[in-house]
């Protein structure tokens, strides 16, 4: 019942969008194609409200995912794009402390999770037990990815030296996508990634909730570009993402829509 409640708001949304009349700044002569920089964490819904946008509007959405500081070099180094939407807000604020962002809008959140090997045979509890000796951990490297960041703010969080965290760490990634890669193929006792990753390796892994109050929740941001060829439209795929119809799909990916208290 909420599939088909989902399908038929992202339809009654495609057609109101398809009926608009095209406002003065939309010419022709505007690209109708649109650049989005995009975490490779966020790439599931993503990818199905940019399949709806198409088709609503006629205009093709080239997506580029990575790890979201991988994304913010590119655009500084580029200076071209329409959207950027990484896996945490910080590299939206960072890019606007540098004039690239004229606005942005929270679509989503993400809570770091601990994944393990189905069953959890080697009895992973909590952040600690990541310490224990012999475990082979994975994590995302702060450096290129969100949750590699994230997961570096945590274990400060609870007074766990990054030195002893290091003894076990035989795996930094540069996507989220990849540690839960690791869980599947067997390669890993336990990786940390975003709750809405986890929900796709259920079949190999078994998820270990960190609580709220030792956790560091993400709040996810678009960004819309300073550099963008077509800002009319970039602003639509905006208020698409973030309308009842957006956030159905982030909601039918299983993607947290509500701030998480």
């Amino acid at each position: 019942m909420r599939k088909l409640l989902s399908s038929t708001i992202i339809v009654a949304a495609v057609l109101l969008c398809g009926c608009k009349a095209e406002k003065p700044e939309e010419s022709k002569s505007a690209p109708k194609e649109l650049l989005l920089y995009c975490g490779a964490g966020i790439r599931p819904p993503v990818a199905q409200i940019s399949q709806a946008f198409e088709n609503a509007h006629g205009v093709k959405i080239v997506t580029d995912y990575a790890g979201s500081e991988m994304l913010l070099s590119k655009i500084k180094l580029t200076r071209k794009g329409d959207l950027y939407m990484p896996g945490d807000k910080h590299y939206v604020d960072q890019a606007a402390q540098e004039g690239m962002i004229l606005s942005q809008k929270s679509v989503c959140y993400f809570v770091p999770t601990i994944l393990v090997r189905k069953d959890n045979p080697k009895n992973i509890r909590g952040l600690q037990d990541l310490l224990l000796p012999g475990l082979k951990l994975g994590l995302g490297d702060a450096k290129a990815c969100a949750i590699g960041r994230k997961t570096k703010q945590i274990f400060a969080k609870n007074n766990i030296a990054w030195e002893d965290v290091e003894k076990n760490l035989v795996f930094q990634s540069l996507t989220v996508n990849e540690l839960g890669m690791q869980i599947q193929t067997g390669s890993l006792d336990a990786v940390i990634v975003w709750d809405a990753i986890a929900g796709y390796y259920t079949e190999h892994g078994t998820e270990v909730m960190i609580p709220v109050e030792k956790n560091v929740i993400s709040t996810v941001n678009i960004g819309l570009l300073s550099f963008t060829g077509n800002r009319p439209l970039a602003e639509k795929f905006v208020e698409f993402a973030v309308s009842e119809a957006g956030q159905a799909i982030f909601a039918e990916h299983n993607y947290r829509i509500e701030p998480v208290e």
